[in-house]
């Protein structure tokens, strides 16, 4: 399956307690369909000490699914669905499918 959803992208949050906050995608875990964005769906954890770390009460952001996010559209800064298609030099590339606009630089 073609990856429509990468690290550095720009996404909107469409569900859930954060709906509505925009972030740039950290961390993609392909096997668990989730997505860590910066700044968003942030849980504290404690952390015990150990030599490097004095530990304590850690913020972190913790995965969501996939399917709670949609790609910005680089134009209008609105969500957009990801099309795939071939530009000139054969290189598959995304596009926002409202725009036309190419997501991938």
């Amino acid at each position: 399956m073609a990856a429509k959803i990468k690290k550095g992208d720009t996404v909107l949050i469409i569900a859930g307690r954060n709906k509505g906050s925009k972030g740039e995608v950290l961390k993609v875990l392909v096997d668990e369909n989730r997505v860590v964005v910066r700044g968003v769906n942030v849980v504290k954890r404690h952390q015990k000490p150990t030599q490097m770390d004095p530990g304590g009460i850690k913020n972190f952001e913790a995965p969501i699914h996939v399917s709670n996010v949609a790609h910005v559209d680089p134009r209008d800064g609105k969500p957009v669905r990801v099309g795939f298609k071939t530009d000139e030099h054969g290189r598959k590339t995304r596009f926002a499918k409202r725009s036309g606009e190419s997501i991938d630089v």
